[in-house]
């Protein structure tokens, strides 16, 4: 079984939903997942011990949320190379910052990244409960490679 760490930055809350969604998606699968407001992550040591990572942020004037950014900061130095890894966030009009974190993870940290971010303008609207679920069920295949 393994452990996967949802992290989140939001500002209406919508992607803290996503988030949870994703960890369900994950828990269907039998692994275990807990999820973490970017804000309560204060060091490097406190993204250890996980074996797969999915961080996301709520796009705000083309950009990922404050605590996000400090997030990536102290996931650089994390030794997180070739650990399972996802992106994702809510939008309402552009949704930069889930491309931004994928990118990140994929090529500074170097990854195993699943395909593609996941970009959601709401987790209730056009199907949006299932595509976060199963982009966690995703991230625990990925797990099984």
């Amino acid at each position: 079984m393994g452990k996967v760490l949802v992290v989140f930055a939001t500002r209406a809350g919508e992607t803290e939903k996503i988030a949870n969604l994703i960890a369900e998606g994950v828990r269907f699968t039998g692994n275990e997942a807990r999820v973490k407001n970017a804000k309560d992550i204060k060091n490097e040591t406190d993204l250890q011990g996980f074996d797969a990572y999915a961080f996301g942020s709520a796009t705000y004037h083309g950009d990922m949320m404050a605590g996000m950014k400090t997030l990536l900061f102290l996931a650089e130095k994390a030794g997180l190379e070739k650990k399972v890894g996802s992106g994702f966030g809510a939008f309402g009009w552009s949704g930069e910052a889930p491309d931004r974190i994928f990118e990140t993870m994929a090529n500074i940290f170097q990854m195993n990244m699943v395909t593609g971010p996941l970009r959601l303008k709401s987790s209730t609207l056009g199907g949006g409960i299932q595509m976060a679920q199963d982009y966690g069920k995703q991230i625990a295949e990925k797990l099984q490679v």
